[in-house]
């Protein structure tokens, strides 16, 4: 029997996020580690049983995984953690290969899929709590520049076991790796909407130093790029977003259209010479979402060469146990087509789950049991993903 979905989980957990605030005076220390279990839950679960051969084809898979926000939060991503969804322990465990990881820069108190507008920001109180660089306070660009630093930091510290992918050598020598029986995780960094750029095009030149190849559009706002999906306008690409979207493939960096609205998403399919990936998202003929978009419309990115994350969320795909997972990677795989599916798990993004980084093998249990094939499973649980960044990273 389906879980019941947490759909009012994120408006509670920034609820307290705000209380956490008002309070920081009192609790600073220990306000962020309260804020993350808030937000980013692992729901009880048994543990999941995973048969032998299920345990040996998901150990001989390098898992990709299009979407995650560990920058955001303030721990030692480097240690196991009794909090969030991921670490580099549990990423290891789970078979994990390869992380896109975005900074998170701004964010609207309530974060409704439906509308927001953009004048409040809850994010600026959680960097004040977890005391980040006071640039960083009023500026979601240093703030982009704060998190791909600190992935700097995590993989200079990691000892060759989290590695910074920049381009396509880099990708081809964590294959090597892991061909090797090495268990680096390599990162992809990415941002979460291009307010990050505080409106200036030539601030992308600094992200591109430190790594940025992803460049995600808009998240539950629109923005001077253009219109999101939970936003006001319904807009596609402004000027601005125009000129973004072409410096960026001069750049050879990949467009995420997660969160953008259908206008704007045209708009890019229309612009770019690249195929698009959509990170983390669902189908809306298989949960009728306002998180997600219409069938037509990611028909029109699979056409396109895209790569659809699908999410393990239920503001994404719904039924968000194991079962309901893979029932919405069946239903892409038969609207869009096995080569344009990936995972997109929006791991700790204020999203409750029912399997965190560490037990990713149930879902290839699960696929097993509801009879995919071996290449169904290979290509969805990391190969697309790997095939699409050897591809189209520089």
């Amino acid at each position: 029997m389906p879980f019941a979905p947490p759909v009012t989980r994120r408006r509670i957990g920034l609820g307290l996020l705000a209380l956490l605030a008002l309070g920081a005076g009192f609790g600073l220390i220990r306000a962020p580690g309260a804020i993350e279990r808030g937000l980013n839950r692992v729901l009880p679960h048994d543990p999941w049983a995973i048969s032998d051969p299920a345990r040996a084809l998901h150990a001989s898979i390098p898992v990709a995984d299009l979407h995650a926000d560990p920058l955001l939060w303030n721990r030692d991503w480097l240690s196991r953690a009794d909090r969030g969804h991921t670490d580099l322990p549990r990423l290891q465990e789970g078979g994990v290969a390869l992380q896109v990881m975005t900074a998170v820069t701004k964010s609207p108190a309530g974060q409704n899929y439906e509308r927001n507008e953009a004048g409040s920001d809850v994010i600026t109180l959680l960097v004040a709590i977890q005391r980040w660089p006071f640039a960083t306070w009023s500026s979601p660009f240093r703030r982009a520049l704060h998190q791909a630093q600190r992935l700097e930091g995590w993989a200079k510290s990691s000892d060759g076991a989290l590695v910074v992918i920049r381009n396509r050598t880099d990708l081809r020598s964590l294959q090597d790796a892991r061909t090797k029986g090495s268990n680096t995780v390599g990162a992809i960094f990415g941002i979460e909407g291009a307010h990050a750029l505080d409106g200036e095009i030539e601030n992308l030149a600094a992200l591109e130093a430190l790594g940025l190849r992803v460049v995600g559009l808009t998240h539950f706002f629109d923005n001077r790029v253009g219109g999101s999906l939970h936003g006001v306008s319904g807009e596609g690409l402004t000027p601005l977003g125009h000129e973004l979207v072409e410096q960026a493939s001069l750049r050879r960096m990949l467009i995420d259209v997660a969160h953008a609205s259908p206008q704007m998403v045209r708009d890019v399919l229309a612009l770019s010479e690249r195929p698009v990936i959509l990170s983390h998202g669902g189908f809306k003929g298989i949960c009728d979402s306002a998180r997600n978009l219409d069938d037509d419309l990611m028909r029109e990115i699979a056409l396109d060469g895209g790569l659809i994350g699908v999410g393990f969320w239920a503001g994404a795909i719904c039924d968000f146990t194991p079962r309901g997972v893979v029932r919405a990677i069946r239903y892409g795989i038969d609207l869009l087509g096995v080569d344009h599916i990936a995972l997109g798990s929006d791991y700790d993004g204020g999203t409750s789950v029912l399997f965190d980084a560490s037990e990713l093998a149930i879902l290839t249990q699960t696929m097993l049991d509801e009879g995919f094939s071996e290449e169904e499973i290979r290509k969805v649980m990391g190969g697309n993903s790997f095939r699409f960044f050897a591809t189209w990273l520089p």
